[in-house]
């Protein structure tokens, strides 16, 4: 063997070694790196396949409830008496009021703003078979930043200038954050603009034709699965066109694009298919001259709190009827009657609503539902099931996106609390303040358990 020789073997064995080490430690070393980082790795070539599922991991399957009760029987309870509409538009301050900070109570109530009538009268426009709306100017979302990146859309198009940063650095000050809820983007136009904004569950397409044809862009939230790989997430989708002939409505999508501004074709199936993934929840922004034609626009059944969950109850349940297999109906069904619990008081609704819930976890929910969606939490809760809020809690927390949901942590504190861990439930409510440092549910929280 030549002198070379005995220099290069050893060199390329060290070489193989230190090369089936790397792709050993790669996953491990980028799956430890901020989502945003994975993302943008797993566009260069290669690293792709090396990272696999570590752009986006998907989460284990949500674990089964402790109380297994086949297709139970959930009724809908009925309301003792119409609830009172308020007059004005509910603040973050005047929900605080309304709220208090112990674990009990403390819950994110995404009820609807209601929208004060000006003097002047307005009247919706007959709805023609396809309208379009002019001059919305795409944005590209940035990491998970679908939520401001819409409202910046919608902003902007009213001649509010702003930027999805601006606005992400209120409503996500967390770049990681996996979740705005479609509340807190009306409290950002309601509290940092002179624009106003509601948010509601219930819509329909009929509706989404009116507010269109009227002029006013609407924005609804859905299930989204841009690939199978992804899995599935939660996405916001600005509505600004519809055609009844083609069945097709016309969005601003702001992961997929196109990115000129013409907007992205979505049948009338497929938009209805998504967005029962989140109850039709809605939000749209409008000027305040324009309230009343808002407030018509929506109808008295989704303006007044109580009979918008009450409506929406009773559609799941027809749903149910036709399907009882559909998980997300069952889920839907369990968010109103919280809703309706939170408004009455009544156990009834919570007894129901947790029985909901069961039967959404048993069909097969998707596990990121939790990211977005806190329901279930305030059910069991309210029945006094607190380790099924601990074992969704920390299902959740097993992967870095759900690591990123402060809503998880405020739950799971109130959890602990319930269960006399006042200890835990601090680093909880504290681990949510750090996460979002403007989510004031956590703040109250804690301030109950430490006096401050």
């Amino acid at each position: 063997m030549s002198r070379h020789a005995k220099y290069i073997i050893p060199i390329l064995l060290l070489s193989l070694i230190l090369l089936i080490g790397g792709f050993i430690a790669v996953p491990r070393v980028v799956g430890a790196l901020p989502g945003e980082y994975r993302l943008r790795l797993a566009r260069i070539p290669l690293m792709e396949a090396l990272i696999e599922a570590g752009v986006t991991p998907l989460p284990a399957a949500l674990p089964a409830p402790s109380i297994v009760v086949r297709q139970p029987r959930v009724s809908i309870p009925t309301l003792a008496s119409p609830t009172s509409t308020a007059t004005s538009e509910p603040t973050a301050t005047q929900v605080s009021e309304q709220t208090s900070a112990s674990p009990e109570s403390v819950e994110l109530s995404m009820t609807p703003t209601v929208i004060p009538s000006p003097t002047a009268t307005a009247t919706p426009r007959p709805l023609p078979k396809s309208a379009r709306i002019e001059g919305l100017k795409i944005v590209p979302q940035g990491f998970n930043n679908c939520g401001p990146a819409n409202l910046t859309i919608n902003l902007n198009f009213y001649g509010e200038v702003t930027t999805q940063n601006e606005a992400a650095a209120i409503l996500k000050p967390n770049r990681e954050d996996r979740n705005v809820s479609p509340w807190q983007l009306s409290d950002y136009v309601n509290e940092h603009t002179t624009l106003r904004s509601t948010a509601h569950s219930g819509g329909d397409l009929e509706m989404v034709k009116r507010f269109v044809a009227n002029g006013f862009p609407i924005v609804i939230e859905k299930g989204y699965e841009p690939t199978a790989k992804d899995g599935w997430l939660g996405h916001y989708f600005t509505i600004f066109g519809y055609d009844d002939e083609k069945q097709e409505l016309y969005g601003m999508d702001t992961y997929l694009g196109p990115w000129d501004d013409s907007g992205r074709a979505e049948s009338y199936e497929t938009v209805e298919f998504y967005w029962q993934q989140f109850n039709y929840t809605f939000f749209v922004v409008y000027p305040p001259e324009q309230a009343k034609l808002v407030s018509n626009l929506l109808g008295s059944e989704l303006l007044d709190p109580a009979t918008m969950w009450q409506y929406t109850a009773q559609r799941a349940q027809a749903q149910i009827e036709k399907d009882p297999e559909n998980a997300f109906a069952w889920f839907n069904l369990g968010t109103s009657l919280t809703r309706l619990g939170e408004m009455t008081g009544e156990a009834e609704f919570y007894e129901n609503s947790a029985a909901a819930f069961d039967q959404a976890r048993i069909l097969g929910i998707p596990p990121r539902i939790v990211w977005y969606q806190f329901g279930v939490y305030t059910a069991y809760m309210k029945v006094g099931r607190y380790q099924d809020m601990l074992d969704l809690a920390d299902s959740t927390l097993t992967t870095q996106g759900g690591r990123n949901v402060e809503e998880t942590y405020l739950y799971k504190g109130h959890a602990l609390a319930l269960q006399g861990d006042a200890l835990g439930a601090i680093e909880a409510y504290e681990q949510a303040i750090r996460l979002n440092e403007n989510f004031y549910p956590a703040q109250w929280a804690l301030d109950s358990i430490t006096g401050g």
